[in-house]
């Protein structure tokens, strides 16, 4: 009798123009039925918030077209009306809702505000089994988009040449991370062992990979950006992040490798990003050490011939600076002492006040003791202080570049004065070697390039057994201003691309400038470059002439990270040498004593620092 009744009410419903709801999802990113009314949707209800309710309905062969989707409501009279497990009939208009006032913001389809009297209760106590990633429906491992054209997929330059809603392609899921996941938009879903790939952000949100095949894996569980197999960068697609959850309970703290229990929620488009709200927070299952293991690249101070060196962006360092302590003992105890260390955001002796002091020795001479006190080991340092208020990063902190460096086996070369912050070095032959007019001394200062950003510092160095060696010490312009990976400029926004391109191609000529003199002269670039080398347009010019360390020393692709943000354990920081370098013994490591805390308020800095070490004989 009720199968009986069960079918009678189809037919019913189909006599009266039942919309399916994979018929409003439709193949696409946005629905066929935008902006109509719809009548009759039928499914299951598998989670309700304080904005309205999911429902399942009867699901599609087609697997393009999602038979989840979300009915906005905030009024109290539909709310009471439904719970988890009921089937109801929803009559209304679909809309494509963007959930932020941000135009590269993806929009996700729903029905809009129906009236108490146009959700109908047709059932209760039903159940919906969540569709279970990795092994129902696998994402891709690749692309996020097919509108992701260029020789670098996502990375290529330029960006923003087409976008995802006005495109509104046929899905792809099967190839396309935005797509894979569009095509489950409002499903409830599990994630089976979960692995967190990243830190919280601000809101506790997190992102995860479950227990399907993924690409870029690092030792630590985190996802490198990689080239893939077509030689294209890898974007990652198949990580997801795991929002709010729907009950009110709080997420746990995680970090890059934690382990949860399984997550089941459902797959909602927000704030940039294609999310999974859990029904519950998930437990912490297991969590990895915290202690990196310090490198086994050593200084040797009576070794004429190797130099070591450390790169570390210190996150906006000033003398009274919380991580001080913490910044001494990494290079004293981590990096171990390197001969010449490059150094990123050091600010002026009173670090974030803005009253125009731009010295900073008492900020590097803090660093300076604090490291004295931990190993014994007394630096020097070579620094050039910028115009006030003209280098970018925090206002008032004046941040700029800096070299420590251990006197007793290694100096400046004697015989040019340092530069200003406004003037330009140049180099000169005398008889066939390269000569700076400046030392140390900035690449360009008054190029458009470097507007309100930190130019580099160049220095010549010698050896007590007379090896000369020119470095370069790099902070390209931050990503500040980038759209969302999952958002809707394809490629996404590389903000300001143009310029860190501009600045790439300055040390370039600077570079060949040296070469010109002397093709066999030893060079250093490091520093952080707020860029992945697998952009390559952007390092073309660089690459032309210099060798990546991590490519001449086979570092493992994967393990290539210095930074982690959003999905993606990435290489921000980078050295490059010239090919009398490349030629000789090189080694290089990064040295994770930030990214592998447990906390993220734990970090000294967002950038772990590299270590590695050059033959100049």
């Amino acid at each position: 009798m009720l199968k009986s009744t069960f079918f009678w009410f189809c037919a019913l419903i189909s006599t009266t123009h039942a919309t399916l709801v994979t018929d409003v999802q439709g193949i696409a990113f946005q629905s066929p039925f935008a902006g109509k009314s719809v009548s009759d949707v039928t499914g299951v209800v598998t989670a309700k918030t304080s904005g309205g309710f999911y429902i399942s309905g009867t699901p599609s062969p087609d697997v393009r077209a999602s038979n989840g989707l979300f009915i906005f409501s905030e009024t109290t009279t539909v709310l009471s009306k439904v719970a988890v497990g009921d089937m109801v009939s929803v009559t209304g208009t679909v809309s494509e809702f963007r959930s932020s006032s941000d135009p590269d913001d993806l929009t996700a389809t729903e029905i809009t505000s129906p009236t108490a009297a146009n959700v109908v209760v047709l059932s209760t106590s039903n159940t919906v089994s969540p569709v279970k990633l990795g092994t129902d429906r696998t994402p891709p491992t690749q692309a996020l988009s097919a509108l992701d054209v260029g020789p670098d997929g996502w990375l290529s330059v330029p960006n923003n040449q087409s976008r995802v809603d006005t495109v509104n392609a046929t899905l792809v899921p099967a190839d396309y991370g935005l797509d894979f996941w569009a095509s489950l938009e409002g499903q409830l879903v599990t994630v089976p062992s979960p692995l967190s790939v990243a830190f919280p952000n601000d809101f506790g949100e997190f992102w995860v990979v479950g227990d399907w095949p993924v690409t870029g894996l690092n030792s630590r569980g985190g996802l490198s950006i990689t080239i893939g197999p077509d030689n294209i960068p890898d974007a990652n697609p198949e990580a997801v992040i795991i929002g709010a959850p729907i009950d009110g309970t709080t997420n746990p703290v995680v970090s890059l490798g934690v382990t949860l229990s399984d997550i089941t929620g459902v797959v909602q488009y927000q704030f940039g990003f294609y999310y999974i709200l859990p029904l519950t927070a998930p437990k912490v299952l297991t969590t990895p050490t915290t202690t990196a293991p310090p490198t086994n690249i050593t200084a040797d101070i009576t070794d004429i011939c190797i130099v070591t060196f450390g790169d570390y962006n210190v996150d906006n360092f000033g003398p009274t600076a919380t991580q001080l302590p913490t910044v001494a003992s990494h290079i004293a105890t981590h990096l171990l002492s390197p001969d010449i260390v490059f150094l990123q955001e050091i600010q002026d002796n009173d670090g974030a006040t803005d009253d125009g002091v731009v010295s900073s020795n008492v900020t590097l001479s803090a660093l300076v003791s604090a490291i004295a006190a931990v190993n014994g080991v007394t630096y020097d340092f070579v620094v050039i202080d910028p115009v006030n208020d003209a280098d970018g990063g925090e206002p008032g902190g004046n941040i700029r570049q800096a070299y420590l460096y251990r006197s007793q086996k290694i100096n400046l070369v004697s015989g040019s004065p340092a530069g200003t912050a406004t003037e330009a070095i140049a180099v000169s032959s005398s008889s066939g070697i390269p000569e700076l007019n400046f030392n140390p001394g900035r690449i360009d200062p008054s190029n458009a390039a470097w507007e309100d950003s930190r130019k580099p510092l160049v220095a010549e160095w010698q050896t007590n057994g007379g090896a000369t060696l020119f470095t370069v010490n790099l902070h390209l312009e931050s990503k500040d201003g980038s759209s969302s990976t999952e958002g809707n400029s394809r490629p996404p926004v590389n903000s300001p691309v143009a310029k860190r391109t501009s600045q790439v191609d300055l040390v370039a000529e600077f570079v060949q400038s040296v070469l010109d003199i002397d093709s066999k002269a030893n060079i250093l670039v490091a520093g952080d470059c707020n860029e992945y080398l697998e952009t390559r347009s952007v390092f073309a010019s660089l690459t032309d002439i210099m060798f990546e360390m991590d490519e001449l020393a086979d570092v493992d692709p994967v393990e290539r990270y210095t930074y982690v943000f959003d999905q993606n354990s990435e290489q921000l920081d980078h050295a490059f040498v010239s090919t009398a370098l490349s030629n000789r013994q090189n080694a290089i490591q990064h040295i994770h004593v930030n990214n592998w805390m447990a906390n993220i308020d734990e970090r000294a800095s967002d950038h772990d620092p590299s270590v590695g070490k050059v033959r100049l004989c």
